[in-house]
């Protein structure tokens, strides 16, 4: 009777702890012909991480992944993150799913750039981050999602640079930095389309009194504020040209950010651009708000306020020291975030309402100081 089961069950003997496994070969003449577009529908199903992990596997698998019609196909299926980094997190950073309204872990162990616990994120656009490396006096660019990187050389001795961004298009990527030396700002860009650093003539006076703000891309330029008396400046990424807004700003401001939304943020589009500040008398600030710049109109246009409980819950715990205050937006938010503090005030565009993201639940309490947040959107055509 049993080796009539077993010629009734030829595959019965896989059960026996001393058998054989043995499995069907799989026909290559059969599984050559798999349509790629099946095999691309397959492969959406996969979780991001063995998904990635199938890179390796052949060359077949690597070049479907990152093939036109699957990047259009499935990019804009993959989550984007608030991404918080601190020093003490030694290339470990919270990224927290604004969409599912959960926390997970990103770690860079198994990423193969030369990163080392001294190296700090400085700046983030489109899927790329842009880390310091300090001992080899570079930058290092990668794309945490496909796995490669690029080490870029910082053009002159020192390593020195008091203001940093990240430009990232579908076009190319660019980093834009501003030294002092000498009494006078130097800005320094360097273009991945030429694999060349560009030297230009910086602004005077000093672009922000916030080291921890980033340049805001709007329209082909970059925006920044200056101290006061408060005014915007732009930066032309081709042109190289400075230029002074002719837009008056808000009476009675006590400090201001921009962020710009929309098309803006990829290079798509015109976009938008708001500016956060506060309001007050003798550099306190009783309330907050929003203004758009209305192009057409050539001012800026008061769109919301902070309400007065939130308002003075963030004021508190920056101690009204705005140095340690920056802003971003985030897939129609925008962040008002403290350098001291580990939660983040934002406002929901589409919805017109106001909220606080809490504390991560794996932060320690101990850690007062050296939050910084940055927009995470992984891209799988983000280029380095």
């Amino acid at each position: 009777m049993k080796d009539q089961r077993n010629r009734a069950n030829p595959y019965a003997r896989v059960h026996s702890p001393t058998a054989t496994v043995s499995s069907p070969a799989m026909d290559p003449k059969i599984w050559s012909r798999f349509p790629a577009e099946l095999l691309e529908h397959v492969l959406s199903f996969l979780p991001l991480k063995t998904f990635f992990n199938l890179r390796s596997t052949c060359k077949r698998f690597n070049s479907l992944v990152f093939s036109p019609s699957f990047v259009s196909k499935h990019s804009s299926s993959l989550p984007s993150f608030l991404l918080l980094s601190h020093p003490q997190f030694h290339l470990s950073f919270a990224l927290y799913d604004s969409y599912l309204a959960t926390w997970r872990d990103l770690s860079l162990s198994s990423l193969s750039a030369p990163t080392r616990p001294s190296s700090s994120l400085l700046s983030a656009s489109n899927g790329l981050l842009c880390f310091s490396l300090p001992s080899s006096f570079s930058f290092l660019v990668c794309n945490v999602l496909a796995n490669s990187w690029r080490v870029i050389k910082f053009p002159f001795y020192p390593f020195a640079f008091d203001i940093l961004s990240l430009i990232s298009t579908p076009f190319g990527y660019s980093i834009f930095t501003v030294s002092s030396r000498s009494n006078s700002n130097i800005t320094f860009v360097f273009y991945s389309r030429t694999n060349s650093w560009r030297e230009f003539d910086g602004f005077e006076p000093i672009l922000s009194d916030n080291y921890h703000e980033k340049g805001v891309y709007f329209n082909g330029c970059l925006s920044f504020t200056t101290p006061e008396p408060f005014s915007v400046v732009s930066f032309d990424l081709e042109t190289g040209k400075w230029e002074r807004s002719d837009a008056e700003l808000p009476n009675d401001l006590t400090f201001v950010r921009l962020v710009s939304g929309g098309g803006g943020e990829e290079g798509r589009g015109k976009g938008k651009l708001y500016l956060i500040g506060g309001i007050g008398r003798n550099g306190i600030s009783r309330s907050m708000k929003v203004w758009e710049l209305s192009e057409e109109m050539g001012k800026w246009v008061e769109i919301e306020r902070v309400p007065e409980m939130m308002c003075q819950k963030f004021m508190s715990v920056c101690y009204h020291n705005y140095h340690h205050v920056y802003c971003f937006g985030h897939q129609g938010l925008i962040c008002i975030c403290c350098y001291t503090w580990p939660e983040i005030l934002y406002y929901k565009a589409s919805r017109r309402t106001w909220h606080w993201l809490s504390k991560c639940p794996s932060l320690p309490d101990k850690w007062s100081c050296g939050f910084r947040w940055f927009s995470f959107v992984p891209k799988l055509y983000a280029s380095v």
